[in-house]
């Protein structure tokens, strides 16, 4: 009998390429590959969405807006189940700003939350920051404990500083439920990154608030320099036999300088009534201690109490006692006080009479003799003694002579060395103006063309500049 050879025990079967079960030397770089891969999904991930608050602080014009992002785009590129936003008031106080949850089971975090910052209002004191428990450093450490404390350790919680200007203006936290979770620097560098986001949010919103309050206040002075340009005389007067020139260049928009001419039968001009010409002319000149919009104010103020006086028909020394006396409380309170020459100019008998409250004297330049004379008088400022008594005095004028009535601006004007212009160099420009120029605009454009050069051509001054020449015609002209 033959013998049936056993049939052959099969080998280990192919591997399955199809479904079967996959060979022991392929699974790790199958999962590998899968990990490469979830790890650039996740990559992606977290760029959009940091692409997208990057977006938001470019455009959002509502910081509301931007804030609304920032818990929840924290705990989407950390995978956390929500952040939350506190806000620090300038007062101190803290609040809940934001709150962002991936489900809806977020209503402990809220509370503990808010009853942090209520407890560490409660026993805040009138410093901004509070009274904090010794053993915290600041406000931050006590609102991390007690959110924490209240929470426990079934919530996974960072938090992050939110720093403009390097002050502290509150607080980014994310958390999460899953007890796995952990807190990986890479995990809170996101965090932090997107914290330092909205503190540039928070920083550019408030800069725009500053840049529309400097946009309305720049409204508001140039609307004080129009109205002031306006209370200045806007063209000088023609006074028989005379020949004038005035300019006031400011430092800031609204200055402190004044000058004014006003005639003697002022009340007719202005209604306008018929021979309403004036051979009395008063001329004055000030300065408000102070520049801007206090000293502008108070300009004001004084055209129209002098104006107010000059209706009165009194003496030049009696308009400035009673400006003193009516100005006094005013200017007391505000501690700013006024320099001013008074003058009375009648074209009859070309006689200037004047009273100076301690104002800059105007120059004199008397053609017949070339020579120089100031115009001064005994008075103390007005608005820094309620009895302060003023002098007055007179001047003959004849043909040719030429007056200046000027501010300190001149005066002190100083260049880069700090030397000032002073009285002296004034006065030798202004004689050597007289000799040389043809007329009182020549005059006042040759003065102050040696102030800018002086100071140099590329600076400003610091201080109101005003002057007025005056100029009384020969008597061939007159004619």
């Amino acid at each position: 009998m033959t013998a049936v050879p056993a049939p052959r025990q099969p080998s280990q079967p192919p591997p399955d390429f199809t479904g079967g079960n996959p060979s022991p030397d392929i699974t790790p770089v199958f999962a590998l590959k899968e990990l490469v891969s979830r790890l650039h999904r996740e990559q992606n991930k977290i760029q959009d969405l940091l692409s997208s608050l990057g977006f938001a602080l470019r455009s959002f014009k509502n910081l509301n807006q931007f804030l609304e992002l920032t818990p929840l785009i924290a705990s989407r590129v950390t995978d956390a189940d929500g952040g939350a936003l506190v806000l620090y008031k300038p007062n101190g106080q803290m609040r809940l700003e934001r709150l962002h949850c991936q489900d809806s089971s977020c209503q402990d975090i809220r509370v503990a939350i808010e009853t942090a910052t209520r407890q560490l209002a409660s026993n805040s004191s009138t410093a901004p920051y509070g009274k904090i428990a010794p053993q915290f450093n600041n406000r931050t450490a006590a609102l991390d404990y007690h959110v924490n404390a209240t929470l426990g350790a079934s919530v996974q919680l960072f938090g992050t500083a939110i720093l403009t200007k390097n002050v502290e203006r509150g607080r980014l936290y994310v958390f999460s439920r899953d007890p796995e979770y952990t807190w990986t620097e890479t995990r809170q560098k996101l965090v932090r990154l997107v914290a330092d986001q909205t503190a540039v949010a928070i920083e550019n919103d408030e800069l725009t608030v500053e840049l529309r309050k400097k946009e309305r206040l720049d409204r508001e002075l140039e609307i004080g320099a129009e109205i002031q340009l306006q209370l200045l005389p806007r063209q000088c007067p023609k006074i028989a036999g005379v020949e004038l020139a005035a300019l006031c260049k400011t430092a800031n928009r609204v200055g402190g300088d004044y000058y004014d001419f006003i005639p003697a039968n002022y009340d007719q001009v202005r209604k306008k009534m018929a021979r309403a010409e004036s051979n009395r002319w008063s001329l004055a000149i000030g300065d408000v201690m102070g520049k801007g919009v206090p000293a502008g104010l108070i300009m004001t103020m004084l055209r129209g109490m002098l104006r107010a006086e000059v209706l009165n028909a009194h003496s030049p020394a009696r308009i400035l006692q009673h400006l003193n006396h009516v100005m006094y409380a005013d200017l007391e309170n505000s501690n700013r006080f006024v320099t001013l020459f008074y003058s009375e100019y009648d074209a009859t008998t070309r006689t200037l009479s004047y009273s100076n409250a301690a104002h800059n004297p105007p120059l004199l330049w008397q053609a017949a003799t070339g020579t120089l004379k100031r115009l001064d008088t005994l008075g103390m400022l007005i608005g820094l003694d309620m009895d302060s008594k003023y002098h007055e005095a007179q001047v003959q004028l004849q043909p040719g002579d030429t007056i200046i009535y000027y501010t300190d601006g001149f005066t002190d004007a100083a260049n880069q060395n700090g030397e000032r212009f002073d009285e002296e160099n004034l006065a030798r420009h202004f004689q050597w103006a007289c000799r040389q120029c043809n007329g009182p605009q020549a005059i006042l454009e040759y003065l102050f063309n040696q102030v800018k050069q002086f100071i140099g051509v590329d600076r400003s001054n610091d201080d109101d500049m005003t002057l007025i020449v005056m100029q009384v015609q020969p008597e061939a002209a007159q004619e």
